[in-house]
């Protein structure tokens, strides 16, 4: 049985209905039963995902999309107050919900295990989503990308458990209360609403102290998680258990071995006195960090650990996190949603470890003036990682342009880390760019957290004529 919709979310009107977490939140509603509408800015294929489960989806934004007896309007950070449905809103009286309170309303009465983190949630959430659904314990999920297998970002199950990620990036993540929660790495990220670390650590510090009484933090390896998890051990909270990921020999769930085997690895985790080996379908040593959260989350939620670690192994990919997108020419094409600098080291790495001798060259689209303002050099030295790189023009998203912020900031930096870097503003050019650039047996990743995940279909066919 569907767990009861609130009385807000029985008439929903998203606005941004496209988004990864929006849209999410959205399906789950409709397969509860409740009348969704929402608009978004272009037709996609998600739209057309979301009319599949009956939910009514205008293209553009306009007054007259949000319906008079909506129960409420929904919202994202990156919805602008100038909104016009937003404006209609207020005239009509309709409450505005924001996403996060959407979706913590979805997760009451269910055990949620809530996975956070500056880097990893999406993976370490349909990890875990995936072996779930392969134990037969039907749960229900909201993730910020498409499971490879099901090809969806979210659904509602039958079984008492809900895997949701949880976006510490406008602090929102401060409104769930989880009965597992995990941490998987605090870095200063998101600069149009964070100043400093210790705004950073305060937020995640609010995270924590939601965890349900009983409950466990599940942090890992990384200098930020760990710190917050002796900020979490220094409150003196005793309902709390708090466990370890990494391969250090202190930790709780420690990662014995990861072998790598070219876009997979083999991965063995010591828990609680047994060795666990299971393979990951990603390649990087992250991936396997990542899967060894899981399987320690999963663990403490009550699941048995030997069948999770096997279960494992059923995931097979999530949309844009190294996402084979096809071969042609003998050129594979991979797709990655890295946009921070620490997580584009991580997937050039993890990319030079499975292309073996073989050229990386790289299309980089850089997210966020804000971004590339604090983090412009940093991302220019992960670029020196690759053989060769085209950088595109910033991708705004939510942001207006800051005077003297432009793809330069990375190119001078990555020039001056010896990297071969070309700019391209004209995005229509690069499938001609990479064509002229690549040899068989080369790897092309195209890297960033806007539209240039557009661009390997087009290198494809490119490349294929």
């Amino acid at each position: 049985m569907a767990p009861a919709i609130p009385a807000a979310m029985e008439r929903p009107h998203f606005i941004g209905i496209g988004g990864a977490g929006m849209s999410g939140i959205a399906k789950i509603l409709a397969q509860r039963g409740a009348k969704v509408a929402g608009s978004d800015a272009k037709d996609s294929p998600t739209a057309e995902a979301l009319r599949a489960h009956g939910v009514t989806v205008h293209i553009g934004h306009a007054a007259d999309h949000l319906a008079d007896d909506a129960s409420a309007v929904v919202v994202s950070s990156a919805i602008r107050a100038d909104n016009p449905e937003l404006a209609r809103a207020a005239e009509l009286g309709i409450p505005v919900v924001h996403r996060s309170d959407a979706l913590a309303s979805l997760m009451d009465g269910l055990a949620a295990i809530a996975v956070a983190g500056t880097h990893g949630k999406t993976t370490t959430t349909s990890m875990l989503a995936v072996a779930l659904t392969e134990l037969g314990a039907d749960p229900s999920y909201a993730i910020g990308g498409d499971l490879a297998g099901p090809g969806t970002n979210a659904r509602h199950g039958a079984g008492e458990v809900f895997v949701a990620e949880a976006d510490e990036s406008d602090r929102s993540f401060q409104k769930y209360d989880p009965q597992v929660a995990i941490v998987l790495n605090v870095e200063l990220d998101h600069h149009a609403n964070y100043a400093s670390m210790d705004e950073i650590y305060e937020s995640f510090e609010k995270f924590a102290a939601k965890i349900r009484p009983g409950g466990t933090l599940v942090v890992g390896e990384h200098a930020g998680a760990r710190e917050l998890a002796r900020r979490v051990a220094a409150e003196g909270r005793q309902d709390l258990a708090v466990v370890t990921v990494g391969e250090g020999e202190d930790s709780d769930a420690r990662i014995l071995r990861i072998v790598p085997n070219g876009m997979k690895s083999e991965v063995t985790v010591a828990l609680d006195g047994t060795e666990h080996t299971f393979t990951v379908s990603v390649p990087g040593r992250h991936y396997a960090h990542n899967a060894a959260a899981a399987l320690a989350a999963g663990a403490r939620a009550g699941l048995d650990p030997a069948a999770l670690a096997q279960a494992l192994t059923a995931y097979t990919g999530v949309g844009r996190r190294l996402q084979l997108k096809g071969e042609a020419a003998g050129v594979q094409v991979i797709d990655s949603y890295a946009h921070h600098p620490t997580e584009m080291t991580a997937d050039l790495e993890a990319m030079r470890g499975a292309a073996g001798g073989s050229r990386l060259l790289v299309v980089f689209q850089p997210h966020l003036f804000s971004r590339t303002q604090e983090l412009g050099k940093e991302m220019g030295d992960a670029l020196a990682l690759a053989d060769a790189s085209v950088v595109l023009d910033i991708y705004p998203a939510r942001e207006d342009p800051i005077p003297g912020v432009t793809s330069e900031l990375i190119l001078d930096a990555a020039r001056a880390a010896g990297a071969d870097v070309t700019a391209v503003h004209d995005k229509t050019a690069v499938p001609g760019t990479i064509a002229g650039m690549v040899r068989p047996g080369d790897f092309v990743l195209t890297m960033g957290a806007g539209d240039v995940t557009d661009l390997g279909p087009q290198i494809l066919a490119r490349l294929a004529n």
